[in-house]
């Protein structure tokens, strides 16, 4: 079975902020981070279980290298990413991915 993988625009906007603030710090850090992004992203849709839940059917799969994680939930055969936020943040306070 194929899992699709869905990225809110929320999300897609976490991602931009983050690789711009790597790329301030050092030219091609933003890139190093995007491929994390990426391989972590390809884990998750082979294995989509693979992360526990952290808050109802939120799961949160961390990011190597970097104090990030992938917040996302399990629907049939999705893997929609919900955010990616630094580990120091409040996913309830910060990006309304919990009510």
């Amino acid at each position: 079975m194929t899992i699709s993988l869905v990225i809110r625009l929320e999300a897609e906007q976490d991602l931009n902020e983050a690789y711009r603030w790597y790329e301030r710090q050092f030219d091609g850090l933003g890139r190093e981070f995007v491929i994390c992004i990426d391989a972590a992203l390809s884990v998750l849709q082979r294995t989509p279980k693979i992360s526990p839940k952290i808050y109802k059917d939120i799961r949160r799969a961390l990011i190597r290298r970097f104090p990030y994680g992938i917040f996302y939930i399990l629907e049939r055969d999705k893997v929609i990413v919900l955010a990616f936020l630094h580990t120091s943040r409040d996913p309830g306070s910060t990006s309304g991915l919990v009510h």
